[in-house]
């Protein structure tokens, strides 16, 4: 069944770990309703918390199992001794006939499925102009980090390596995805043919693609179960089309989008007809 919780603090994301930390669950557990944003006021003075509804599942209370009463210890009854019956004289085994076996038709040879495309180092003017622009980008951020490109296909990766690349990911990946919009119109300004260039560190991006699919099956299972539509939180373009793709194929669910930048939401629609 279906409960849920409002929870105060300062901040929506304040609100959001108080109710994560007093309910024992994780994110992925809950669906947030921001109930009010609420306001710093000025000084002070006029300040609105934050409000929140946090809505999970909690399982039945399964009904007692009456004990049974105890049963009468039965003692069973004494069998009688049959006699032994006297020993079988032992008969010799008999002889295994060998037949030699046929050797196993040799198997056709299948052909080996093509390979897909590796991303190999990048050398060239695309990559050094990504690794100019970041440098200089991360020096005034007063950040140590370094970029190593690759190129897959029409693809530039890019991993950011250094000690404390959490300052370059940012809340849910903000400050990584910033740098990977900024690299794309510095790189791309002034040429006839756009790059796609994704920007990476400590497999960031691979964890929150996982964490949202796992999200989007949870979802999809209250919704069918409990027959009504769920609105996930606010999210990014990137990890609105994560959704959609992980429920494309999901039976009795549809998925669209509503509200406006940055406040975009998924909603997680009961579909009956969708086979």
């Amino acid at each position: 069944m279906l409960k849920y919780m409002e929870f105060t603090a300062k901040t929506e994301d304040e609100a959001i770990a108080k109710g994560l930390a007093q309910l024992g669950l994780d994110r992925d557990d809950v669906s947030v309703e921001i109930l009010d944003r609420g306001k710093t006021g000025f000084l002070g003075i006029g300040s609105v918390p934050a409000k929140v509804k946090l809505t999970y599942e909690a399982p039945d209370e399964p009904e007692p199992i009456p004990e049974p009463a105890p049963a009468a210890e039965v003692k069973p009854a004494p069998r009688p001794e049959k006699p032994k019956a006297p020993p079988r004289p032992e008969r010799p085994a008999p002889r295994a006939e060998t037949r030699p076996q046929a050797a196993p038709a040799p198997k056709p040879e299948q052909p080996a499925p093509p390979a897909a495309p590796q991303a190999v180092q990048a050398d060239d003017g695309v990559a050094g102009a990504i690794v100019k622009f970041q440098t200089g980008l991360f020096a005034h951020m007063g950040v140590e980090a370094t970029p190593v490109v690759t190129r897959e296909g029409d693809t530039y990766q890019v991993v950011l390596e250094g000690e404390d690349m959490g300052a370059l990911i940012g809340h849910r990946g903000e400050t990584l995805d910033a740098i990977q919009q900024l690299t794309g119109y510095a790189v791309n300004k002034g040429r006839a043919h756009r790059v796609r260039i994704h920007v990476d560190a400590e497999g960031y991006r691979a964890r929150r693609e996982e964490s949202l699919n796992r999200l989007a099956r949870k979802t999809a299972g209250k919704v069918v179960k409990y027959r009504r539509n769920i609105t996930l939180e606010a999210m990014n373009a990137y990890e609105r089309h994560v959704i959609h793709t992980a429920l494309q194929d999901y039976p009795g669910v549809s998925t669209f989008s509503t509200g406006t930048e940055p406040n975009r939401r998924t909603v997680v629609a009961y579909d009956p007809g969708k086979k």
